[in-house]
């Protein structure tokens, strides 16, 4: 496993499944609640990170809208671990240059955690370093569905033309509107799926699965993530030499 300092290409931005915490806990003989628990250090350091190491974007699958479905316990758990984040860390944002946005249905999060977020958004606007996107109560379905009905809307509404719309309008409706799509999406715990995670921006993503569940993800293994992207020939679709992302 490589060791500090990294040295090689870094994606502009990372995007994590951070899977693993449940079975993490059980293969303890502990409450899943103790798995996510565990997991908060995880990102703490992953954070802290990719923001050493230059990456522009960071996206992490915080709570999926799919999570809604879990026991009321367990989902007061995650509720209560992401407020404890926000309120404990956006300081440390804050000083080390990151830019907080989140990023779902997020009317969907208790009123006190969007309070929270709403706060780490507005204290770390200025700032001009990573952009930290936490996915909360977040479906790429349900967002594409979302940018769908923005754009029947305007072409209904006769402000939008229906030949107009292409790759880049979609695009400009979707919750990362402006920003680069995931160079690289690291999915924790071995499991081989995207989970309905950022269905249209990893189109031509890296795909990186590792057996370490998320409790036990640390700076280590996202240096041997960024060395097996580093080894990977981005074609974009295209055959023969190799090209740059087109965006």
């Amino acid at each position: 496993m490589p060791d500090a300092p990294y040295d090689g290409p870094v994606p502009r931005h990372v995007a994590i499944i951070m899977d693993g915490n449940g079975r993490w806990a059980r293969n303890r003989g502990l409450p899943r609640t103790a798995g996510h628990e565990a997991g908060a250090e995880s990102v703490r350091e992953v954070v802290r990170a990719c923001g050493e190491l230059g990456v522009d974007v960071l996206t992490l699958y915080s709570f999926s809208t799919e999570n809604w479905s879990r026991p009321e316990d367990e989902v007061n758990a995650l509720m209560g671990l992401l407020e404890r984040y926000l309120r404990d860390e956006t300081s440390d944002l804050l000083h080390n240059n990151v830019r907080l946005r989140g990023i779902g249905e997020l009317d969907q999060l208790p009123e006190h955690v969007r309070t929270l977020l709403a706060a780490g958004e507005m204290v770390t606007r200025d700032n001009t370093g990573m952009e930290l996107l936490l996915a909360l109560s977040y479906g790429g379905r349900a967002e594409l569905v979302r940018a769908i009905r923005e754009l029947a809307t305007e072409a209904r509404d006769g402000t939008l033309d229906v030949d107009a719309i292409d790759e880049g309008l979609v695009a400009s409706r979707l919750y990362t509107a402006g920003l680069p799509d995931p160079d690289l999406l690291i999915r924790t715990s071995g499991d081989l799926r995207v989970s309905n995670f950022l269905l249209w921006q990893i189109a031509y993503a890296e795909l990186y699965v590792t057996p370490v569940p998320w409790p036990e993800f640390r700076r280590p293994h996202l240096l041997e993530a960024f060395e097996a992207y580093a080894a990977r020939e981005r074609r974009f679709g295209h055959t023969g030499d190799q090209v740059k992302d087109p965006a």
